[in-house]
């Protein structure tokens, strides 16, 4: 619930920053789409509101203590409490604005470099998660930087699907390819051939990082394997 001191929620998305680099713009895009969202906005990260996901950024940002949790299972528990109290004591609009920032110069992501390799993904996702949580969202378009940003990064998919026995190809309209789940994998799982997944590169981020439901893809192949594919399960 938000609280007196946090204000009204603004009623729109503020207008396209100017920046050029594409992650920075990202940032602030995402900025703006949760302040217009408010704290109580659903958003595409199961189980978490608008709030709950600003108090991550932050924490991801801001407490390197904690960030290890994010991905290290032993170490989630930690990441999970310091974030819930950090959604707890600072109003949304501040850490709202705490993430527009950036991070500090103590952050391990404010060395050179880092945010273009670890941020640009992420931002993406998070920035869909808050917009393609509304009943009336439609893609929107992005930039052809963060397209080449988004085709260079999205050989995570391997680390996501690395237990998803099937073999997956990615496809943009463009016809450029990459093989996400290796050859060989179907033959220890459930089915032969494999699976071509197909549309825009923010599409095909969207699908390989779990939001299957809301990527806008086609998928084709071998008629066992798609059925294997769609009764898996994954998400980053």
């Amino acid at each position: 619930m938000s609280t007196p001191e946090d204000g009204p929620a603004a009623s729109a998305p503020e207008p396209a920053p100017a920046s050029t680099d594409p992650v920075r713009r990202e940032r602030l895009l995402l900025a703006g789409a949760l302040a217009a969202a408010g704290p109580d906005a659903p958003t595409k990260c199961a189980g978490w509101d608008a709030r709950d996901l600003t108090a991550h950024l932050v924490v991801r940002e801001r407490r390197p203590d904690a960030a290890p949790g994010i991905l290290l299972p032993p170490l989630a528990g930690y990441t999970e409490r310091v974030r819930r109290r950090t959604a707890r004591a600072v109003p949304f609009e501040r850490l709202v604005e705490r993430f527009r920032e950036g991070p500090p110069k103590t952050s391990p992501y404010a060395l050179p470099g880092v945010d273009k390799i670890a941020n640009g993904v992420e931002f993406f996702v998070h920035h869909e998660d808050v917009l393609r949580a509304r009943p009336d969202w439609e893609p929107r378009d992005i930039s052809p930087e963060l397209e080449e940003l988004l085709w260079r990064r999205i050989k995570i998919a391997r680390l996501v699907l690395r237990k998803v026995h099937v073999e997956v190809t990615l496809v943009q309209p463009d016809g450029r390819s990459l093989h996400v789940s290796g050859p060989g994998r179907s033959a220890r799982g459930t089915a032969a051939g494999g699976v071509r997944v197909h549309g825009p590169v923010g599409e095909l981020v969207l699908w390989a990082l779990g939001r299957r439901d809301v990527a806008r893809v086609r998928v084709t192949g071998d008629t066992e394997a798609v059925k294997a594919l769609t009764e898996a399960g994954w998400s980053l």
